[in-house]
């Protein structure tokens, strides 16, 4: 009897030291696994990390690629704006000009020669100045400089305005975007090339479109009356028992004539709108003296602002005339038939570094910067 009790007691110390230690494998197991989501949080902890972050850090390889493709392609953009620039221009000179010189009067010739080749000076001016003038990068080297914050992929100093260019991989002063038609970015030294390129190509297709809508209207039914007539011969070759065919009516450069107008009417007409629709926005962005960035960075302020009940003022906006005035880099009223109507290489007021507080700040109430 007394054997029988020491037993079952020792069976049960068994049982109790079995489960004691498959209770010890399983809590040293949660401790390694606590200890590693510890090691893996501290690494990747970021006080600033939020739902935008990791959206941006999910489509990371897919802004990886369209940084790499446009960084690859915009050569073959450039390319494809002086090729069909230049094609326009041809059809112009070879189709265009002789019937106009034909059958317009004098002042209207003078008219027409003068203003396409002064917009044809202006449109190739401002898309070389555009395409080869640095958009301005702030020092690396400089720590004296005036920063709001530091660029975490340059790991430097970032003035006001200034943002950081992911297919260029530096940062950009005044960043407004990256223009793939340009291969370059558009910053604070050629943001006004970029629009008055935008502006003169727009003018430029509206007049081309104008000037040949009666051509293309005339060609458009040429057109269709080859068709028709091409229609009619292949039926009456079919009919015939001979191989003789008749000779058609219009000849190669008549039929190639009529498509150089409507492949004209047709590009400057599509240009216009598309191109046009960009010069009005950028426009706008220009007249509240923002850029394609700040616009959407000025509009959460705004939103974050009225829900704490106050307004917010564009601390950069020095009033719509004022805005153009230092956009344009116009100081007195001759400057805008030499700086804005004529081709110039002055230079913007400031270095992007540092940018001064508009009057409406200054004297506590909105008034048009005076210049």
């Amino acid at each position: 009897m007394v054997g029988m009790r020491s037993s079952q007691r020792l069976f049960r110390r068994c049982l109790h030291l079995g489960h004691r230690r498959r209770f010890r494998f399983a809590t040293k197991l949660i401790d390694y696994i606590r200890y590693a989501r510890f090691c893996v949080v501290s690494l990747a902890y970021n006080s600033f990390t939020n739902s935008d972050v990791v959206i941006e850090s999910l489509f990371e390889p897919v802004y990886w690629l369209v940084d790499h493709v446009t960084r690859w392609f915009g050569i073959v953009f450039v390319a494809l704006v002086i090729v069909l620039t230049s094609s326009i221009v041809l059809i112009v000179y070879i189709c265009v000009l002789p019937l106009i010189i034909q059958t317009y009067s004098t002042a209207w010739i003078y008219w027409h020669v003068s203003y396409g080749h002064w917009n044809l000076i202006m449109i190739v001016f401002h898309y070389y100045k555009a395409t080869t003038t640095p958009p301005g990068h702030p020092s690396q080297m400089e720590t004296d400089i005036p920063s709001v914050s530091i660029c975490r992929k340059c790991i430097a100093h970032k003035p006001a305005r200034t943002h950081h260019c992911s297919i260029c991989s530096r940062c950009v002063l005044k960043m407004d975007h990256h223009c793939p038609w340009l291969n370059n970015c558009v910053g604070h030294y050629n943001h006004r090339y970029f629009f008055s390129f935008c502006l003169f190509m727009t003018m430029g297709c509206i007049y081309c479109s104008i000037s040949s809508r009666v051509m293309f209207r005339e060609a458009y039914s040429a057109i269709e009356k080859m068709k028709l007539q091409e229609k009619e011969r292949l039926q009456f070759a079919a009919n015939e028992t001979y191989n003789e065919t008749p000779p058609p009516t219009f000849t190669f450069r008549e039929r190639l004539f009529h498509k150089c107008i409507i492949y004209l009417w047709v590009l400057c007409s599509s240009v216009a709108l598309a191109l046009g629709a960009l010069t009005l926005w950028h426009a706008m962005l220009i007249s509240r003296g923002e850029t394609s960035i700040e616009r959407h960075i000025n509009k959460k302020e705004r939103k974050r602002q009225q829900l704490i009940g106050k307004v917010f003022y564009n601390p950069y906006s020095y009033g719509r005339c004022g805005n153009w005035k230092v956009f344009f880099g116009v100081e007195r009223k001759l400057h805008w038939l030499t700086r804005v109507a004529l081709p110039s290489s002055h230079l913007p007021f400031g270095k992007g570094l540092t940018w001064n507080a508009p009057p409406w700040i200054l004297n506590q109430q909105p008034c048009v910067l005076d210049i």
